[in-house]
């Protein structure tokens, strides 16, 4: 893994005005992947975007951690449904053309 790659917890607070402890608490919650390396808590860049959102949703609707939680959960939910309908539809255009 290279150091690009991983964007740092303690810069990443400080730009969007959080307390580290609220991406402390994301990692307890599972809901995201905080790496330490050298006694520095660094978060992959993939995992930018989710906690961005995860940000947004606390401090601007002023969402709590459970509610975060309930929320990824039922969006990972329709991401599903929404992958399942698409492969349905492809099978069935298989059978039904237009």
């Amino acid at each position: 893994m290279q150091d690009k790659e991983l964007i740092s917890v303690h810069e990443f607070c400080t730009s969007h005005h959080l307390e580290f402890a609220f991406v402390e608490s994301l990692q307890q919650y599972g809901l995201i992947e905080v790496t330490t390396v050298q006694q520095t808590s660094f978060v992959h860049d993939s995992e930018l975007s989710k906690l961005e959102q995860f940000a947004r949703l606390y401090h601007e609707l002023e969402i709590n951690l459970e509610g975060i939680g309930a929320i990824t959960h039922l969006l990972d939910r329709i991401n599903e449904m929404h992958q399942e309908i698409v492969k349905l539809r492809n099978k069935l255009s298989m059978y039904e053309p237009e």
